[in-house]
């Protein structure tokens, strides 16, 4: 979907087993993109109905083609090609799914021709406007070592030597003449080799983005919103690139980011000002974290900008889809814009208990792929970083990267200058003060930042030494042998050297601080050669203020002071 929206004379099939129509994500999310996009019709379904899951028969498998047929018109599509074996089988096959293989030659010439003209004729469907899929109803496995659902694994005794391999392989192979109209076909399709052809081989051209509207604040000037400053940037990148889309399961007024939905317009057949709505707008809104994830992670595969922003992270849905497409920018042969995401009013600030609304659990996440080499998760302590995070993210290619703010009004603390010091070291020092001995307070985080500064000023008090450092940019500091950043397209390895990591993070004891998971900080605990701790998020609790939250989770100004005195003995 998101390639043919970026190519509406190109056509996109893609198949779609049964194993998994089960579940009502596919079509709803077709569902939800026809409605935003009616004009673009020109991806293809191509649903593979063979009565068989992965490991057993599908939840689908009992339904007759009428159903089936009308399943799909249920869900807007307009144009339903099915075509099914069994009205080809000449050899009495029982049962709803037959075996093509084991038809006499003419009838399989048959079935194949009624493949090619279902296909050529959905094909023309979808690329003429109309919502269309084809279907094609036939058995599983045949022609390999087993049948149905078996043969989706092969075992240790499935070689090419074991007589029921040979006598699959005799039975149905096809003569020479036949393979070289096979290959034939393979060369001729689509107009030439898929590596000279195809819009996924090469990068998409983009409009120039200018210089952003950047707008720097006084430090310990009056306190901003990170991601309304954010959302005044993202507007701006819409207005300029107008096939950028921001994907949100409608949360941006919550999350602090209403700017963009003023600029940019939510994506609605019904025109209404009210809520910033109306046809060909550029946020994208299905309430479904996995058609967020999917579209905005789409576009930037196939060479366009976009942003998916989480509130309250329900993000957890849409996270393997991500990780996914990321996965896939680490191998891609040519550049392409990174995906980039914001997640917003964490759990910190609402006090969430519960699978979908806790942020924390979903940045161990990120701390687990931060050692693929292409993922940035970025913690910008303000709103003068935030707009630094994201200048930067947009330059950046074949990466994924995660910005993770706060909705609330908070202090200004660095300048631009800092955060892209942060950007290219991992972290900077917001504040250090003198003493015979230094504890160093390692955050991550914006809001966290405030019982952090409360336990400095209570040590300072006791004749200790403090040094605040904000760690922005995690990645940076782990070792380079500790990610595989070498094996990414797009390589980037920079890392922090050992020096200039001690003059961070050495001292006389070092307490890492994280509103979210502890294995956030796991680069600084994996370098560090003083006494260390972790103050982290444990458990949410609902209603909860901010200050009361985190002194359920033990962040508290005493308890951190309290630990970096025991460290210092």
């Amino acid at each position: 979907m998101a390639a043919a929206l970026l190519h509406r004379d190109r056509l996109f099939p893609f198949t779609v087993g049964d194993g998994g129509l089960g579940e009502p994500y596919i079509t709803s999310a077709m569902a939800h993109f026809h409605t935003a996009y009616p004009e673009v019709t020109n991806f293809l379904p191509v649903l593979v109905w063979n009565g068989y899951s992965q490991e057993h028969h599908s939840m689908v498998a009992t339904q007759s083609n009428e159903r089936m047929i009308a399943y799909w018109r249920g869900n807007g599509f307009e144009e339903v090609v099915l075509v099914d074996a069994k009205d080809f089988d000449d050899q009495n096959q029982s049962g709803d799914y037959v075996d093509s293989t084991v038809f006499s030659f003419e009838q399989r010439l048959a079935f194949t021709q009624a493949v090619l003209e279902g296909v050529d004729r959905a094909a023309n469907s979808a690329l003429g406007g109309r919502l269309t899929v084809f279907i094609i109803k036939q058995l599983n496995g045949a022609g390999v070592h087993a049948r149905g659902s078996k043969s989706h694994n092969l075992y240790p005794k499935d070689t090419l030597d074991a007589p029921h391999m040979v006598d699959a392989l005799r039975t149905r192979a096809l003569s020479t003449e036949a393979w070289e109209l096979v290959r034939s076909n393979c060369a001729r399709a689509a107009g030439g080799p898929a590596s000279k052809t195809v819009v996924t081989e090469f990068e998409r051209l983009l409009p120039d983005l200018g210089n952003l509207p950047l707008e720097e604040y006084p430090v310990n000037g009056d306190p901003k919103v990170s991601t309304t400053e954010m959302g005044r940037l993202v507007a701006a990148v819409g207005l300029s690139d107008r096939t950028f889309l921001v994907t949100n399961a409608d949360g941006n007024e919550a999350s602090g980011i209403a700017n963009i939905n003023q600029a940019l317009k939510i994506i609605h057949p019904i025109d209404d000002p009210t809520y910033n709505q109306k046809p060909g707008g550029q946020v994208y809104e299905p309430l479904s974290e996995d058609a967020c994830a999917g579209l905005a992670v789409g576009l930037t595969l196939m060479g366009a900008r976009s942003l998916w922003c989480s509130y309250e992270s329900f993000a957890v849905n849409g996270l393997p889809i991500w990780q996914t497409v990321t996965q896939a920018m680490a191998e891609l042969r040519r550049p392409t814009p990174s995906t980039v995401t914001l997640f917003t009013a964490g759990a910190l600030e609402q006090g969430r208990n519960g699978w979908t609304h806790q942020r924390p659990e979903i940045e161990a996440y990120f701390a687990a792929m931060m050692r693929n080499g292409n993922i940035f998760p970025l913690f910008p302590p303000d709103a003068n970083s935030i707009q630094a995070c994201y200048d930067w993210a947009l330059t950046t290619k074949n990466k994924g990267i995660v910005i993770t703010a706060s909705k609330s009004p908070l202090p200004i603390r660095t300048t631009f200058e800092q955060t892209r010091q942060g950007l290219r070291d991992g972290a900077i020092v917001l504040q250090a003060t003198p003493g015979d001995r230094v504890v160093v307070l390692a955050a991550i985080g914006d809001m966290i930042l405030k019982p952090v500064f409360e336990a400095a000023a209570q040590l300072t008090e006791s004749g200790i030494g403090t040094r605040i450092v904000s760690v922005i940019n995690p990645r940076r500091l782990y070792r380079p042998t500790d990610v595989l950043w070498d094996a990414c397209s797009q390589p980037d390895g920079e890392f922090l050297a050992d020096s200039e990591f001690e003059a961070l993070f050495g001292g006389d004891a070092l307490i890492g601080v994280t509103g979210g998971a502890s294995a956030m900080l796991e680069p600084i605990m994996l370098r560090a050669a003083c006494k260390r701790d972790t103050f982290s998020w444990k458990r949410g609790e609902t209603t909860a203020s901010p200050a009361e939250l985190m002194a359920l989770n033990g962040i508290t100004a005493e308890k951190l002071a309290q630990r970096a005195i025991g460290l210092l003995g």
